[in-house]
């Protein structure tokens, strides 16, 4: 009898644990599902759902450029624990396209170019 009750709970806790694990999109969740996730609480669910009455999230990027507080380090952590974009995970190759957004508003300004110098004859 008591190996039929650990079984049981046994198998409660890794159907519990699976309800965990199980993907919530961005597009789709409700503030519950949302805050569901280790990583978000009551406030990032609540921007979320706020810009995404505005239009759904098209991608990732779409995400990480109109929620604050969604960077492309957040955006890998939440991934991790099931947050998705369009049912797609985000990509390590995401934050290249941020990256070239990052680049345009920290523009280099070019090296100055020395010119040979000269020896004066004597």
């Amino acid at each position: 009898m008591t190996h039929l009750i650990k079984t049981f709970i046994a198998a409660t806790l890794a159907l519990l644990s699976a309800a965990a694990l199980a993907a919530v999109d961005a597009n789709k969740g409700n503030q519950a599902e949302l805050e569901a996730l280790r990583s978000i609480g009551p406030v990032l669910a609540g921007r979320i759902l706020e810009e995404r009455k505005k239009s759904p999230f098209k991608d990732w990027n779409d995400m990480v450029d109109r929620v604050k507080g969604i960077g492309p380090g957040n955006a890998a952590k939440l991934s991790t624990q099931g947050l998705t974009v369009n049912g797609v995970n985000f990509q390590a190759a995401a934050p290249v396209a941020m990256a070239k957004k990052a680049d345009k508003a920290t523009v280099a300004k070019p090296a100055a170019v020395k010119s040979p110098e000269t020896k004066a004859s004597k």
